[in-house]
């Protein structure tokens, strides 16, 4: 019996050995095909201008930055049969629509918008819709300590959270957006914010209620805010199509480890009007905004519970 566990204990070394002494680098071949546009464009109700960036996807160990799509014709008509026309003023592939006064936004809650872009021979289109937004009742922080010290950020800070109730009506979904200083703070895309009514995903009963903690503590991003912090959130409406779009966008960049499952396209609602032309990436969305933003004073925040 110790003969037969030995001799094991010696083929499972064997093998180990065998195995570690046989890694060869392996140079994956990936084919590269012809390039993509790829549509990155987002209209709200905000007054000012509004942007809509093209580029031209790359191979896929390309890890330069993104060539930008030039020459292109990019508009967007109303519902009401409004064209704005968005001009690449600067070369650089951001195509932009600027109002005659600050005051002016092109967006409207109920709005519906059609994307119309030209480029290299091609006809691309999109559509989406302005849903409602709920106001931001509140914005407030209180004392709070990590139990160990944080890759960024501060130990000891504030912890801020905002409130704010879902209209009565399901399928109501929206994008949490945090602010720092008046800019907009964690943009990565695993800290993408979404909201199905209240909660996290359909199938909640959230319907019409405040937005449960974890949403309303979301613009923390994971780290602490030191006092004289310009605290804010801004709170998106987007359509169901939107919301889906951006569930898989932070699902496939933080697919990865030991539960890592094989990688999907990310559905677009880009269309090229030629049946058999070049398909296109991106999405382009609309959204209905409500903001707030604070300064954290530690004389008004809320001691430690």
């Amino acid at each position: 019996m110790k003969k037969s566990v030995v001799y094991l204990l010696m083929s499972l070394f064997t093998a180990a050995v065998f195995l570690t002494g046989c890694e060869d680098a392996i140079d994956i071949k990936t084919e590269t095909g012809p390039a993509e546009l790829v549509v990155d464009g987002w209209i709200t109700n905000k007054t000012g201008p509004q942007t809509i960036k093209l580029t031209l996807s790359a191979a896929y160990f390309n890890n330069s930055p993104a060539r930008p799509a030039l020459g292109a014709e990019v508009s967007v008509t109303d519902d009401k049969g409004t064209v704005y026309q968005f001009m690449d003023e600067k070369g650089k592939g951001i195509y932009r629509w600027t109002p005659k006064s600050d005051t002016v936004a092109l967006g409207r809650i109920g709005g519906k918008y059609a994307l119309q872009i030209r480029y290299d021979g091609e006809e691309y289109a999109a559509t989406s819709e302005i849903k409602r937004v709920p106001k931001i009742d509140s914005l407030v922080y209180e004392e709070e300590s990590f139990p160990i010290n944080p890759p960024k950020g501060p130990k000891d800070g504030y912890l801020a959270q905002f409130y704010a109730r879902d209209f009565v009506g399901l399928g109501d979904t929206y994008w949490i957006k945090a602010l720092k200083s008046g800019k907009l703070y964690g943009t990565d895309p695993n800290d993408i914010s979404l909201v199905f009514d209240a909660s996290f995903s359909p199938g909640s009963p959230s319907d019409g209620l405040v937005f449960i903690q974890p949403l309303r503590q979301s613009i923390n991003v994971n780290k602490l805010f030191s006092a004289g912090d310009t605290v804010g959130v801004e709170l998106h409406s987007i359509t169901l199509e939107s919301y889906y779009f951006l569930f898989q966008v932070r699902q496939e960049t933080t697919n990865g480890g030991i539960f890592a499952v094989p990688p999907a396209n990310i559905p677009t609602n880009i269309q090229n009007l030629k049946p058999n032309g070049k398909k296109a990436l991106g999405f382009f969305g609309t959204s209905a905004v409500s903001r707030a933003e604070t300064v954290i004073d530690p004389k008004k925040a809320k001691p430690k519970s």
